[in-house]
């Protein structure tokens, strides 16, 4: 069922990254960059529930579709106390599990074609490329996914722990001044751009504003 979910989300124009259970999913998440998880609940090691659970926890908020073939309204109830988004039973139709996934990362804001556009600057997260002016320039990998993750939720103050757990992985041995050396990396790079800036929220974290002519 894993394989031909991966088949049927790549056939609609999605990169799926297949995870033989909890635990091999947070390890992946340490080293790529997830927008979306399906997750069965009954997996070993580490079940789906906690799974959910420790994403929660660490303030990682991508969207997450539970599938089970529990279907029992105190199994469903604990998956949405638990931090689940969406909720599906088995067997599943894949025609819909492909449009729940594009329900979800609409409702999260990710573009299907995963690219922001802030005036005069387009991010393109699949080249890991900025463009301004018409001019295009390749980031670091870690400063793009950080602008890019900002960019997406404008006006959202991000804790530094949030960006380290999200951009590091959750297991990193990084520490938060890491976060502090790559905003100001991003703030030089960017110091003579007028579409956005990149705010610290004192005792918080930082944001990003768009500039609104």
């Amino acid at each position: 069922m894993r394989e031909l979910f991966c088949t049927v989300l790549a056939d609609g124009g999605y990169h799926a990254i297949p995870a033989v259970d909890g635990m091999d999913a947070l390890e992946i998440m340490d080293r790529e960059y997830i927008d979306l998880i399906v997750a069965d609940i009954m997996m070993p090691n580490m079940n789906g529930y906690e799974l959910t659970k420790s994403l929660r926890e660490a303030n990682y908020d991508l969207p997450i579709l539970m599938v089970t073939a529990k279907d029992q309204f105190e199994d469903m109830q604990k998956a949405f106390r638990t931090g689940t988004d969406d909720y599906m039973i088995k067997p599943i139709n894949i025609n819909e599990l492909v449009l729940r996934v594009e329900a979800l990362l609409r409702r999260a804001k990710i573009s299907s074609e995963k690219k922001i556009v802030v005036g005069r600057t387009v991010l393109d997260y699949d080249a890991l490329t900025v463009t301004r002016n018409g001019e295009e320039s390749i980031l670091p990998q870690k400063e793009f996914y950080l602008l890019y993750k900002l960019l997406s939720y404008p006006n959202k103050i991000f804790t530094r722990q949030q960006l380290m757990d999200e951009i590091w992985g959750m297991f990193s041995e990084t520490d938060e001044r890491t976060v502090n050396t790559h905003i100001n990396r991003l703030r030089d790079r960017f110091s003579d751009c007028k579409d956005f800036e990149i705010v610290t929220v004192r005792g918080l974290g930082y944001k990003a504003v768009k500039n609104i002519d």
